[in-house]
């Protein structure tokens, strides 16, 4: 979001596409908004039953199947269709996607403009870790992981993609033997996290950037509740643990865990409701606070460790803030953040969500309040507070922008507002980022 604010001050347009739940935090941003198809509560459910983009059974194929369809129908349609409320003409000259949205290099082909890919995980081959969606273990099939994913996913979509093309983009049907699925070889990709986590790979080109992690200024205007505050205050600094959006099998099991966790650790602890239900408690307790909305910029910096779900923006929030953490993967990328953070020294391995447990959840809290790993927390923490992932992102996608006219491309990029323009840019984002 920030990189779409930051890109708009430089003196482009731009125009966001994504789920129609996301539209006032858009609009609130300042920046355009359109609506792409596709339910992303119904699209949550389906990833974290099946552990990703594969179905476990035929039952949920089709699930998967029309709520991609919709997404990919509703690509052309955001990239030249008028603004919904204000009927403002568009028409887009560059196009920011990330991989799973499946028809962006489609309808940046039909309409003759740049692509630019920007994700949250990698989708670069490389020989240096696996792809996030794979369970490939042993490196000498690291690179082959990713070309084995963009398959089976390109198996599961190629007809709608097909009929997209024929029907909506009047190009040809892409073949068996094309010789990519998601992107062309040819497009530059920037990857949002810290070079400090995770360091670019030898292996990756100068058309891959890793620009550094982007996070949103919600602190600032931020207004907490007096009792959160009065129980900030209270006493020592809680352990968070929540999950954000992800729609839980049992909650109730889960908060019975995690209550029984925190009182045989000793410790405080905050519980996030989210959209999965936790923190039904049958009797108050002074030793656990419970949120709903609460910015992570702001909650985390007095938090003295995390436990989460493992989304990227969460992991790079709790590293900011120095807290150790626990990541507890349901599906996608969650298991490689897991891994790095367990990696790195700073929590420790990852607890499968199908795996979570009294015990595992009472280890993890022990491991993460050890001074030592506080200490590793800290120092990348002071790591990453000298990169700046918005200002990465937007000189990548600068420095990759095909420009007409040479003295339109400046020798250095101005202060945020603007020398630099081109007449339109459109952003797009999609449930999987």
């Amino acid at each position: 979001m920030d990189v779409l604010f930051y890109l708009q001050e430089y003196g482009h347009r731009v125009r966001l596409a994504t789920h129609a739940n996301f539209k006032d935090f858009v609009l609130t941003a300042g920046l355009e908004f359109f609506p792409l198809g596709g339910d992303p509560k119904v699209l949550a459910g389906y990833m974290v039953k099946n552990k990703g983009f594969l179905p476990s059974g035929p039952s949920e194929i089709s699930i998967q199947r029309n709520q991609i369809k919709e997404i990919i129908f509703s690509l052309l349609p955001a990239c030249k269709e008028p603004d919904p409320d204000s009927e403002v003409p568009f028409k887009a000259d560059a196009i920011i996607a990330n991989p799973p949205a499946y028809g962006h290099s489609d309808v940046a082909e039909a309409l003759k403009v740049p692509l630019h890919i920007f994700f949250t995980m990698p989708w670069t081959p490389t020989s240096e870790f696996p792809h996030p969606l794979s369970r490939v273990k042993q490196p000498i099939g690291y690179r082959l992981s990713y070309q084995i994913v963009d398959a089976l996913i390109w198996l599961g979509i190629r007809d709608m993609i097909n009929e997209f093309r024929k029907k909506m983009l009047k190009l040809r049907p892409i073949t068996y033997l094309s010789g990519y699925y998601s992107s062309p070889p040819d497009v530059p990709y920037g990857y949002i996290w810290s070079p400090h986590l995770v360091p670019k790979p030898k292996d990756w080109g100068p058309k891959v950037d890793v620009v550094g992690f982007c996070f949103l200024d919600l602190a600032s205007n931020y207004e907490p509740p007096d009792s959160l505050v009065e129980w900030l205050e209270a006493g020592e600094q809680p352990v968070y643990i929540g999950f954000g959006s992800l729609p839980l099998e049992e909650p109730e099991k889960i908060t019975n865990i995690i209550l029984q966790a925190l009182e045989i650790t000793r410790h405080r602890g905050i519980i996030n409701r989210g959209w999965g239900g936790l923190g039904n408690l049958t009797e108050p307790s002074d030793s656990v606070y419970l949120v709903d909305n609460c910015p992570h910029d702001w909650l985390f910096q007095r938090c003295s460790a995390v436990v989460h779900h493992g989304g990227a923006g969460t992991t790079a929030a709790g590293l900011k803030a120095a807290c150790p953490t626990t990541i507890v993967p349901f599906f996608g990328d969650q298991p490689f953040w897991g891994e790095r953070v367990h990696a790195r020294g700073v929590g420790p391995a990852p607890i499968p969500a199908d795996e979570f447990s009294l015990e595992k959840l009472v280890d993890a809290i022990r491991f993460m309040l050890d001074p030592k790993v506080k200490e590793r927390a800290v120092e990348i923490a002071k790591a990453m507070d000298g990169e700046d992932g918005v200002t990465g992102a937007v000189n990548a996608f600068h420095r990759h922008f095909p420009h007409n006219n040479s003295e339109d491309k400046p020798e250095s990029l101005p202060a945020r507002r603007g020398l630099f323009s081109i007449r339109r840019c459109f952003g797009h984002s999609s449930p999987y980022t």
